[in-house]
């Protein structure tokens, strides 16, 4: 790229780069797939962010039932069972959605590899300005939310599985 095209601003660039480049039907069709690859990629975030959420209320919900409950002579098997299956199913459906994600940025990544020069393919290359972000914002940031996702409703569903075994043995020394 010469020294006019990168004082440019992007959208200027990515005029000048669509002006230079020959009128590629491919690329046309490449690049339509790929915004709508973009937006299918782009919406799963708030589908994983509100499934987060109500993992953590049916939880804080399901804990407080259950200390609630610790006060009275009433078994609490079945909360504990009902959290571990409530856990164990938010943690396939979190993973399906994270999975459906990683599908779409892969192929997102394909089409990147046809069009290396091409600007309007690289807006998932965030390497530069990852590393020119504030260092607590890297550091706060660094886990990708699919592991803590995936990981989050795992380790509920343990610890009401745990809970469960214990309510169990209680139930049968009793």
């Amino acid at each position: 790229m010469d020294a006019r095209a990168r004082s440019l601003t992007e959208p200027a660039r990515v005029r000048m780069v669509r002006a230079m480049a020959p009128n590629d039907s491919r690329t046309d069709q490449d690049y339509e797939t790929y915004r709508a690859l973009l937006d299918l990629w782009s919406r799963e975030n708030p589908i994983k962010t509100t499934k987060l959420q109500m993992l953590l209320a049916v939880n804080a919900l399901l804990v407080s039932v259950a200390s609630y409950t610790s006060t009275q002579a009433v078994p609490r098997w079945y909360l504990y069972m009902a959290g571990a299956a409530f856990c164990l199913i938010w943690t396939f459906s979190i993973g399906r959605t994270s999975l459906f994600q990683d599908v779409w940025q892969i192929k997102i990544a394909d089409i990147r590899r046809r069009h290396p020069d091409d600007p309007r393919f690289a807006i998932l290359e965030t390497d530069d300005a990852l590393r020119r972000a504030r260092p607590l914002l890297r550091a706060f940031g660094a886990l990708p939310s699919k592991w803590y996702l995936l990981f989050s409703p795992l380790l509920f569903a343990v610890a009401w599985l745990i809970a469960l075994v214990i309510a169990l043995a209680d139930l049968a020394v009793v």
